[in-house]
This record gives structure tokens, C-alpha cells and sequence, in this order.
């Protein structure tokens, strides 16, 4: 395993399944040359004809807690089409995806979760599309995406006031499928896998893809609306408040400006 990369690709060719996991630990935030990473990894097993699923994980605390826009890394604050860019790649890949969810999954980290075809996840697991509490649009494609799992109402409630709901409650919403005990999360996500690889590869893989038809257009088309909507809040005082009050833990003062 390569630990110096963002991302590490682990095959299971015994069960023609392969995990990739997401190596950033504790909290697994993401940036350009980490959406990069995943993408080159999908596209590589798209072409692995051993492998029928895929496990997407991560090591540590958080499954993703988001892209960091923090000082660590400004440029995504300026101007986040690199990442938006590697980021749409994950919706062309083909083969069926499950996501094992087992800490934080924040703004991009959700994205990242409906990128799968399925999401397990546990109690202690904590979901939260926060775009609007730090003072700017959504992204990720997650106008599309989100209401198209969960639908309008919930997705526009979960939106507006960047709630953090649980494992359970993801599950109830419709935004994952699957409740475990989280030690048993990426080995649940596994045998979810290997279930879906038992059945005809050619078969699922065009079943897919027509289930997902246009999906990764209307997500590119929807995400170049959000990327051009962020770019004019990026610079308002209520975007610098927003980041800020999360840094700090306590609740924004927006002012509309």
C-alpha cells in the first residue's frame, strides 16, 4: 500500500471485489489531487474485468468531513473548479459502487457518498450538506443528487439548515441503506459487494447504465450552476463568517453581505 497517496486501491480478486479507501486520516479531507486519485482509481478498475463492485472507504475518524477551506488550502476558496473538474469524473466510471460510511461525511464528503450506487452506515456515522450554515451554495452536483435519493422536501430542509443527522436517520431519510454496528460497516459494505459481483457482470454493469442514463451530464451541467453560484459568495463577508464560526464552534452572525 502506498501511504503517501491520498487514496489506496485494495483488490479482493477471490470475491471480484476492490476497496477504495480514502487514506487521509483523521477526518479524510479532500481537494483536487485527491478527487484525481479516486477517479484514476474507478477508471482503472472499469478496466479490470476481475472486478464486478466496489468498496468505497476510508481509514480513520471521519468517512470524508468535506473539502478543507481552512488555511491549508486557500486555492479551493478562489476558485474550486479543479476539483469540481476530477470530482464529476467519479459519475462516468461504471462499475457498481458501495459506500461504507463510517464516521462524518460533511458538504463534499455527501457528495462523495452519492457518488455510490449504495451507502452502508452506523449510528455513530454523521451526515451534513453545512454549504448553506458556511454561507454559500451547494456543490459537489448535490442539487441533483441529494433530491433525487431523498427527495425535494428533505433535501431542501437538510440544505437550508445544514443539520447533521445520524446513521439512523440517514437511513430512515433514504440516504443510506444500510444500519450496522460500526465496527462491521466496511466488512457490511464488503458482503454487499460481493452479493451484487455474484450476479451476471455484463448484466449489471447495463442494467447500470440505465438506471443512471444522463446521470453524469445533468450532474456536470447542475454543478457548473453551482460553481458559478459559489464563485460570487466565495468573496462576501458572510462566507468569511461562515468558515469562521465552524472553526471557532460557535453559531455564524450573517448579515447579508
Amino acid at each position: 500500500m502506498d501511504t503517501s497517496s491520498p487514496v489506496s486501491l485494495r483488490r479482493m480478486p477471490q470475491d471480484h471485489v476492490a476497496h477504495v479507501v480514502l487514506q487521509r486520516p483523521p477526518h479524510n479531507h479532500v481537494d483536487a489531487d485527491c478527487m484525481a486519485a479516486l477517479a484514476d482509481a474507478l477508471e482503472q478498475l472499469d478496466r479490470d474485468d476481475d472486478c464486478r463492485a466496489i468498496v468505497l472507504a476510508a481509514d480513520g475518524k471521519s468517512f470524508c468531513a468535506g473539502a478543507d477551506f481552512g488555511a491549508s488550502d486557500p486555492s479551493i476558496r478562489r476558485d474550486p473548479s479543479p476539483f469540481y473538474r476530477q470530482a464529476m469524473r467519479l459519475f462516468r466510471t461504471r462499475k457498481p459502487i458501495v459506500a461504507a460510511v463510517h464516521g462524518a461525511a460533511i458538504g463534499a464528503g455527501v457528495g462523495l457518498a452519492l457518488v455510490a450506487d449504495f451507502r452502508v452506515t452506523c449510528r455513530e456515522a454523521r451526515f451534513s450538506v453545512n454549504f448553506n450554515r458556511l454561507g454559500f451554495h451547494p456543490g459537489f452536483g448535490l442539487s441533483l443528487t441529494l433530491p433525487r435519493l431523498i427527495g425535494e422536501q428533505r433535501a431542501a430542509l437538510l440544505f437550508y439548515t445544514g443539520r447533521r443527522i445520524d446513521g439512523a436517520t440517514a437511513v430512515e431519510m433514504g440516504l443510506a441503506d444500510e444500519l450496522v454496528e460500526q465496527a462491521d460497516v466496511r466488512a457490511r459494505a464488503h458482503a454487499l459487494a460481493c452479493e451484487i459481483a455474484l450476479s451476471a457482470p455484463l448484466a449489471v454493469e447495463s442494467t447500470r447504465a440505465t438506471l443512471r442514463a444522463g446521470l453524469a451530464d445533468r450532474v456536470a451541467e447542475i454543478n457548473r450552476h453551482e460553481l458559478q453560484v459559489q464563485l460570487t459568495q466565495f468573496p462576501t463577508e458572510d462566507f468569511r463568517e461562515g468558515v469562521a464560526a465552524m472553526a471557532e464552534r460557535r453559531l455564524p452572525n450573517f448579515q447579508r453581505r
